[in-house]
C-alpha cells in the first residue's frame, strides 16, 4: 500500500508540474501573441509590396529627355542660315547671293525633258547656281520627277503654254486657257503655279497682253540653239557678249543644248557671274509687274 500511494504521489507531481508549464506558456503567448513564427511571416509580407511598386513606377509614363525644350529650339536655330548676313550676302535658292555681283538668268523652254534637264540641274548645283525652266504643261504628267526636283531644289519653273500654241494666232479666251491649264500641270507636281510667263516665239499681239495677268519674260541673248544644235556655237554666243543682267534663251529638249550649258556653266562662273532664276534677277533689280514685258534686267 505504502509502495502505490509513493507511485500515486510521484505522477501527481509530475502532472502538477506539467500543468504549471502549460498554464505558463498560455499565459506567455497571451500577452505577445506575434510569436517569432508570425515575425517571420510579417516580414515577408514588408517585403512583398516592393515588386509592385517597381511595377506601378513602370507604369507611369517613362522619364522625358533632360534637355529643355527652349534649349532645342535655340539649338535649331543657330543651325539654320542667316537670310541676310552682315557682309551684304543674301540667302537665296539655298545658297547666298551678292546683290551688288554680277548676274544672268539662264533659261530653258519647251521642256520638261529628263535626260536634258537632269544633266542642266547637276551642273547649276555643282555650281551654285539656279535657273528658270518655262515648261510646256502638257508635258508635265511625262516628266514630274523633274519637275519636283526643279521646285524643291531652287530652280524656277515658269509657264510656256499648255501645248506651246502661237497665242497670236488665238482669242481671248484661248489665250487664258493656255496660261491657265499650264499652271493647273504644274500645281498638280508641286502643290503651286508658276507665276511668269514666256510667249511661245515670243509672239504677241494686243490680244495676248490683255489676257495675261501676269510678267512676261523675254530675253536679250538668244542662243537660238535650236535652230543650230551645236554646242560650240551656243556657247561662242553667249560668251561672246554676255553681261551683268541678261536673261539667255536656251532649249531643253537638244542634247546639244545640254552640251552647251554643261560648259557654260563654269565657263560664267569664272567670269564672276552669279547664276539666278529670273526672279532672283528681278529682285535685285527692281522687281516685277503683272502684265509687264521683261527683256534684261540691267543696270
Amino acid at each position: 500500500m505504502r509502495r502505490n500511494a509513493t507511485q500515486v504521489k510521484r505522477w501527481t507531481t509530475i502532472i502538477l508540474t506539467a500543468a504549471c508549464m502549460l498554464g505558463a506558456t498560455l499565459m506567455a503567448y497571451a500577452k505577445d501573441p506575434t510569436g517569432p513564427a508570425l515575425e517571420a511571416e510579417a516580414g515577408q509580407e514588408t517585403d512583398g509590396p516592393a515588386a509592385p511598386q517597381e511595377e506601378e513606377i513602370q507604369a507611369q509614363e517613362p522619364p522625358q529627355p533632360q534637355e529643355a525644350p527652349d534649349e532645342a529650339a535655340s539649338q535649331g536655330q543657330e543651325t539654320q542660315p542667316e537670310e541676310n548676313r552682315a557682309d551684304g550676302l543674301v540667302l537665296s535658292g539655298g545658297r547666298y547671293l551678292d546683290p551688288n555681283a554680277p548676274m544672268v538668268a539662264l533659261t530653258f523652254d519647251d521642256g520638261p525633258y529628263a535626260p536634258v534637264g537632269n544633266r542642266i540641274m547637276d551642273s547649276m548645283e555643282q555650281y551654285d547656281g539656279r535657273c528658270t525652266f518655262f515648261v510646256v504643261g502638257d508635258r508635265v504628267a511625262s516628266y514630274p520627277s523633274e519637275i519636283l526636283r526643279m521646285h524643291q531644289n531652287g530652280h524656277e519653273i515658269g509657264n510656256h503654254t499648255y501645248n506651246h500654241k502661237y497665242l497670236d494666232k488665238l482669242n481671248a479666251e484661248q489665250v487664258r486657257s493656255q496660261v491657265e491649264l499650264c499652271r493647273q500641270a504644274v500645281a498638280s507636281v508641286t502643290g503651286e503655279a508658276p507665276v511668269l510667263v514666256r510667249l511661245p516665239g515670243g509672239r504677241k499681239n494686243g490680244t495676248v497682253l490683255a489676257n495675261i495677268p501676269y510678267p512676261i519674260i523675254m530675253w536679250n541673248l538668244d542662243t537660238r540653239d535650236w535652230k543650230t544644235r551645236n554646242a560650240s556655237s551656243s556657247i561662242q554666243s553667249v560668251l561672246g557678249g554676255v553681261k551683268d543682267g541678261d536673261i539667255i534663251l536656251m532649249h531643253e529638249l537638244y542634247s546639244a543644248s545640254g552640251d552647251a550649258a554643261a560648259a557654260l556653266i563654269p565657263a560664267l562662273r569664272e567670269r564672276g557671274f552669279q547664276l539666278v532664276t529670273v526672279s532672283e534677277l528681278a529682285r535685285f533689280r527692281g522687281g516685277l509687274q503683272n502684265g509687264a514685258l521683261y527683256y534684261s534686267f540691267g543696270r
